[in-house]
This record gives C-alpha cells, sequence and structure tokens, in this order.
C-alpha cells in the first residue's frame, strides 16, 4: 500500500519508534524492502539517493517514482516513497515532477539564515501540491574523515527550534555523532542532545548514516524522538556480497543466459536481513 511519508512519520512518532528508509538504486533493492515490509507487517520507506540517478544511472527520477508505486500496491504494507539529499531548489522541483512526495532539502552545508532561506522556499512550493519536506541542520558529513567526532558539527537545540519555526520543515535531520559511510571506531550518539532537540522540536526527527550504529544505541535514540532512520551503506554492502555470491555459485555453470536468475538469487539473500532490521528496531 502506497502510504505518504509524512502519515508513517505521524505514526512512528507516536509509537515513540523509527521507520527505516532503506536506500535503493534499484528494482531489487525495493522490491526486497516492499515484501520484507510485507512479511513482517511494518511500514517502511524506499528512499532514492539523486546521484544513483545523475552518476551511477540505475534508474530514472520518473521511472523510479513509478516504480515503488507499482511495488507498493502488491502488498499491505504502508511503503513510502522518498528522495534524498538534494542541494537545491531547482533539482527538488524537478524531483517532485517526478512523483516524489517526499523530499530532503540538504542546506546544511550554509550558514543558518541561508539554509532557512533556501529550506523555506522549497517548503513554501513543495506544500501546494502536498509534497513533504525534509530538512537538515548540524552537518551530517563522512564517518571516513570522521565527521562523527567533530562536536562542532552537531546541532544546536536552540538553533534546531528557529529552523523548524522559519523554515516550515516537516521533518529535521539532525547531527548527534552519526556520519554516512563505515565508521572507523563504533560511534557514540549524543542522546542528551537528541533529548534536548527533541524537547525544542515538534517535527520527527531523523538519523542519517546508520550503518554501523550499535543496535541498543539506536533503540534508545528511538525511544527519545527520532522516527526516521537512514540505512544505506550496509544494505548495499550486504546487496555486493549477494551479486558476488551468486557469481561465485554459478562461475561453473554452462547457461548461457544464468544472469536472469541472479534478482531473484539476490532477494532471497537480501530479505532476510532487512526483515531483522525491521523486526529488531520497528517497533510500531
Amino acid at each position: 500500500m502506497y502510504e505518504k511519508v509524512g502519515n508513517i512519520l505521524k505514526t512512528a512518532k507516536e509509537s515513540n519508534t523509527a521507520a527505516i528508509a532503506f536506500i535503493c538504486m534499484d528494482y531489487v533493492m525495493a522490491r526486497t524492502v516492499v515484501y520484507a515490509a510485507e512479511a513482517t507487517n511494518t511500514p517502511a520507506i524506499v528512499m532514492l539517493f539523486p546521484e544513483h540517478v545523475t552518476i551511477q544511472h540505475t534508474t530514472g527520477f520518473e521511472k523510479y517514482a513509478a516504480m515503488v508505486k507499482e511495488l507498493a500496491g502488491e502488498v499491505k504494507a504502508p511503503i513510502g516513497l522518498h528522495c534524498d539529499h538534494d542541494y537545491s531548489y531547482e533539482a527538488i522541483m524537478r524531483t517532485i515532477s517526478a512523483g516524489f512526495g517526499s523530499v530532503m532539502m540538504d542546506g546544511s552545508m550554509n550558514d543558518l539564515d541561508t539554509n532557512i532561506a533556501v529550506t523555506k522556499k522549497v517548503v513554501e512550493a513543495a506544500h501546494k501540491t502536498g509534497v513533504f519536506v525534509e530538512g537538515e541542520i548540524g552537518h551530517v558529513g563522512t564517518a571516513a574523515d570522521s565527521d562523527n567526532d567533530k562536536t562542532d558539527l552537531y546541532t544546536k537545540p536552540e538553533a534546531a527550534e528557529k529552523f523548524c519555526k522559519e523554515s516550515g520543515v516537516d521533518s529535521l535531520a539532525i547531527s548527534i555523532g552519526n556520519a554516512h559511510g563505515e565508521y572507523r571506531d563504533t560511534p557514540h550518539l549524543d542522546i542528551r542532545r537528541l533529548e534536548d532537540i527533541h524537547a525544542a522540536t515538534s517535527v520527527p526527527l531523523v538519523l542519517h548514516g546508520g550503518s554501523g550504529i550499535p543496535d541498543d544505541q539506536l533503540l534508545v535514540a528511538f525511544s527519545k524522538g527520532i522516527n526516521k532512520f537512514n540505512l544505506g551503506t550496509e544494505f548495499l554492502g550486504k546487496y555486493f556480497q549477494s551479486v558476488s555470491d551468486f557469481a561465485a555459485e554459478n562461475a561453473n555453470n554452462p547457461d548461457p543466459v544464468k544472469i536472469i536468475n541472479m534478482p531473484e538469487y539476490v532477494q532471497s539473500k537480501l530479505q532476510p536481513y532487512v526483515e531483522g532490521r525491521m523486526r529488531t528496531l520497528c517497533k510500531f
């Protein structure tokens, strides 16, 4: 069942839990998430990273949106569609016109007032067509650069309050010790900071850089106001391993079209992992 991301996050907020947004670069990954959601009776969000279109060319914006909506129609579990980091008004408008009902305007590289201004412009245009907008304050950088250790990049509660009030954003990605990519060391989320941000804002909070954060920290964060949790690096790594396993197992297979069996094989390997993440972390 195709569902608005805003409705999924509202349910998560009411349940003191988080919905997982899985980066999916193609049909196999998206179908895996949708059918794992159905198997666990858990809401889930299928999420596109724009560079999978503009750089890797694994899909197209319109085709991706239509694909996810078609897959969602095959199940009863609520499935949301979201486009991750975009950095300009023009890019966001392109994504919205392609059929996405939830987008992220990442202006976090700017100073606070500029971030508010560019995000507000997106919010005003998006809301005219009922599109949900996620913003970001603080800077969720890369784990490879140890950005998760740079507390000066963390979100400040008073700035988060100002940002939400003045931009009109629907959800907020924050920096509390999380970072994109593979962590060098075990990350440690600043739960006290999260509590302060949660107290200062009223919108669902979002945690990027979910791969590698210990489950016990995640569950505490979800109970303290994180309602959307992005998972990409780990899922993409599992995808690569599954493709590698298929190639290894079929190295001596003489069938000249053996590749046609790869999607089903890969989904059979990935789906237990996705179901496990949902059962462990999502407490709807």
